[in-house]
């Protein structure tokens, strides 16, 4: 009897280590898997804008290091989606892109909005991205050029002027809404320009007056002359929080009253997502956690943070769960302010 119970404790014993050696070996394993994935999957970054401009900066920076902490150490390729504001990206990302990690990208920050608010027939739900992170928060302006009559934010309220828009969704077309329709500005939306660079442009040639919607860095990194030299007007700054650096007053101090401040959250919330990066719903849950741990990772490799310093790119990262849960109260909002805001970007800015 005593050699049977020692023969029962040994295959205990036996049992108990192997599996231990299993469970130990479980990461090791996945980890395997995963990188034998990415090692035959190039992963494709798409970007909802056209070339030179922040956005197309950003997420062409990100390329360069992501790989390197993503197992199997992928090559990135990062393709050019302009449309609609960059809606037409969004939507690929959310209901066409392959749902198996090989594919992320960027946008407008307003497209987690849009389906709330929006009247372009968006139908994601932004709750459902698999969200990676932000590069960093924005603040926005609006701007005029030099030889424009508006100067300060008393001349957009008594001299019509004309401001460039990208489509529906995008930070230029809502934001040009709310200043309209909430404060009545004296402007009107020329929309349809294929990104910034592009609106860039035509306020050069005279096609209009201005542009809102402008992230302050990507003023600083493709602009910096036209701030130096006095080319623009900044007359606004459009955020939740104001920039030191910026000579114009912030939006929010201009709300009436609490239901007014409640509408114009629903609207520059949205700046705190700055620069995000998603990929579709439904990734493994082993890819989506190295997609998100590689994003992390990246925001502190010195090589990035040395690339995007030179580009003056400001790094400021959010991180993937403060990303979910600002999309999440943004669709908690109350229906009357969604209803309000809705009604708000119906009546547009043309």
């Amino acid at each position: 009897m005593i050699g049977l119970h020692k023969s029962f404790a040994a295959m205990a014993t036996s049992s108990a280590a192997v599996a231990f050696l299993a469970l130990a070996a479980a990461p090791s394993a996945r980890a395997d898997a995963i990188a034998d994935f990415y090692k035959s999957h190039p992963v494709q970054v798409v970007i909802g804008y056209t070339t030179g401009g922040a956005y197309d900066l950003y997420a062409r920076v990100l390329s360069r290091y992501y790989g390197k902490y993503l197992p199997g150490n992928p090559t990135l390729v990062p393709q050019n989606m302009p449309g609609a504001g960059s809606l037409k990206a969004a939507n690929y990302i959310y209901a066409v892109a392959p749902k198996d990690g090989s594919v992320f990208g960027t946008f407008g920050r307003g497209e987690a909005v849009e389906p709330l608010i929006g009247d372009s027939g968006a139908t994601f739900d932004s709750r459902k991205f698999t969200w990676l992170g932000s590069i960093t928060s924005e603040v926005s302006i609006c701007a005029t050029w030099n030889t424009s009559k508006v100067k300060t934010w008393d001349d957009a309220l008594k001299h019509e002027f004309t401001v460039g828009g990208e489509g529906s969704g995008s930070d230029p077309d809502i934001f040009a809404a709310v200043m309209k329709n909430v404060f009545g500005a004296k402007l009107k939306l020329v929309t349809g320009y294929p990104g910034g660079n592009e609106i860039n442009l035509a306020m050069e040639r005279g096609e209009v007056d201005g542009r809102c919607g402008w992230s302050w860095s990507s003023v600083m990194s493709t602009k910096p002359d036209w701030i130096k030299n006095k080319k623009v007007n900044v007359f606004i700054q459009m955020a939740m929080k104001k920039d030191k650096d910026i000579d114009a007053p912030l939006i929010m101090d201009l709300a009436k009253d609490d239901h007014q401040r409640k509408i114009l959250t629903l609207f520059f919330s949205r700046q705190e997502m700055g620069r995000p990066f998603a990929a579709p719903p439904g990734i493994p849950a082993d890819r989506k956690a190295a997609l998100i741990k590689a994003f992390n990772e990246t925001m502190k490799d010195p090589s990035f943070l040395a690339d995007t310093k030179k580009q003056k790119l400001d790094v400021d990262p959010v991180d993937a769960k403060d990303l979910a849960k600002l999309v999440d109260d943004i669709y908690a909002t109350p229906k009357e302010i969604l209803a309000e805001g809705k009604s708000i970007v119906a009546k547009g800015a043309r």
